[in-house]
């Protein structure tokens, strides 16, 4: 009996654990990025570190300075790139896409696996079924180094979200009303599980948005079934068979949480706090500065796709700009091969390189003091962007779009 975190971890460390239990279990793949891992070079050189258990299980990634935009961060990235070729690890270089869009695109991201990752986010995977979280560099290093981690196993919440959204309203809509109605430190050390019409109806690209954001309910994990379409997506990606985890049917939540969704309008996550989101009717008509579509919350194939939905044939409002980051290579060729981009361009929209820099505030895209920013990513406290001065509204793709041609926050219902 257990939720799928305890199944997960049960099966990891070969014995019954239940909420609570303190375990030390073997990690399937590891990742860190490059805000992340000058500092695991240095925890693994002090712990004395001579080699990578398994290399094939590492990867890092330069994702969030891309490209440098400073000699410092610069020489960090010669670090990483010195440090992969070292210990064999997997390096994916400037320009390679966000890492928690590429873990998944390259099949690492498993069902009833453990992953950890030195980057909050890392409960993307969640979507996968995936016992995903994220870790300090020094936990990380020593990771590296014994191939196993320790995990307090978490207590866990369960959301069931029912009924069929409206035309218009997405998974960051969903995830946004998840954070506002769990709160910022609601769901502190818990894992969330979710389930649902809602979540089954997604495609597996959509509920990676909602895990991506289980974090910001302070909860370690979001995990979600695997299911026909989560096969689907890992068919031709998978990089080793899988085994995946549910929760037995006695198993025991810290509690329940049941909702139908269909009458909920798009949300919006209003500055300086993640769980300050209400309906779009509250802020609507607020005049914007600069809009942005991408980052691993929403930068994926079928974001894109609705945006340059929206914006086909039309302009962007020339009150505003719109910076628009595929979050992988493999996304932006796709959109250049099937004609998204060049929707997006042709209506105004600025492309940029696949990064983490604008939602980070560490390189393009940092607005100036008093200006309205519009962002699809997971975070909006201040100075987020790079600009203490700035405000940072969070919403959908179809929201961004359908905003930035009309220079303020817009209800995407109206055209969709």
């Amino acid at each position: 009996m257990g939720t799928m975190s305890e199944e997960i971890l049960s099966a990891h460390v070969g014995k019954k654990v239940k909420a609570g239990d303190i375990v030390v279990a073997p990690v399937d793949f590891m990742m860190s990025q490059d805000g992340t891992t000058g500092l695991t070079i240095k925890a693994f050189n002090d712990m004395g570190g001579k080699k990578i258990l398994d290399p094939s299980r590492y990867a890092i990634v330069i994702d969030h300075n891309a490209p440098s935009p400073l000699e410092g961060v610069s020489n960090i990235h010669k670090q990483m790139r010195e440090f992969a070729s070292k210990y064999g690890a997997k390096l994916y270089d400037v320009g390679d896409g966000v890492c928690h869009v590429l873990v998944p695109e390259s099949g690492r991201a498993l069902p009833g696996t453990i992953i950890i990752g030195a980057d909050s986010h890392t409960c993307t995977y969640g979507a996968l079924n995936s016992f995903a979280t994220g870790v300090g560099s020094t936990d990380m290093a020593a990771a590296l180094i014994s191939g196993k981690m320790w995990f307090k196993v978490p207590e866990t919440i369960k959301l069931v979200y029912n009924g069929r959204l409206q035309k218009g309203v997405y998974s960051k809509d969903v995830a946004l009303h998840m954070v506002g109605t769990l709160t910022a430190n609601g769901a502190t050390y818990k894992a969330l599980e979710l389930y649902g019409d809602i979540i089954d109806n997604m495609s597996v690209e959509a509920r990676m948005t909602i895990s991506n954001l289980a974090v910001e309910t302070g909860a370690k994990v979001g995990l979600m079934r695997c299911d026909k379409k989560t096969d689907a997506y890992l068919k031709g990606r998978a990089q080793a068979k899988y085994a995946p985890t549910m929760a037995t049917d006695d198993a025991r939540y810290e509690r329940v949480v049941e909702e139908d969704l269909s009458d909920m309008p798009p949300q919006i996550a209003c500055p300086p706090d993640v769980d300050n989101v209400v309906p779009i009717q509250k802020v609507e008509g607020l005049k914007l500065d600069q809009i942005f579509i991408g980052t691993c919350t929403n930068g994926r194939s079928e974001d894109l796709e609705i945006a340059a939905k929206i914006l086909d044939g039309k302009q962007v409002s020339k009150s505003l700009r719109l910076l628009v980051a595929p979050a992988s290579r493999e996304i932006y060729l796709n959109a250049l091969h099937d004609g998204t981009v060049e929707k997006l361009v042709k209506a105004g929209a600025v492309m940029m390189t696949p990064s983490c820099g604008p939602c980070v505030g560490t390189c393009n895209g940092i607005p100036s003091d008093a200006e309205n920013v519009l962002s699809t990513a997971n975070r909006n406290f201040k100075g987020r962007m790079g600009n203490v001065k700035a405000d940072i509204y969070l919403a959908s793709p179809a929201t961004a779009a359908y905003s930035a041609i009309k220079g303020c926050i817009a209800d995407p219902r109206e055209v969709l």
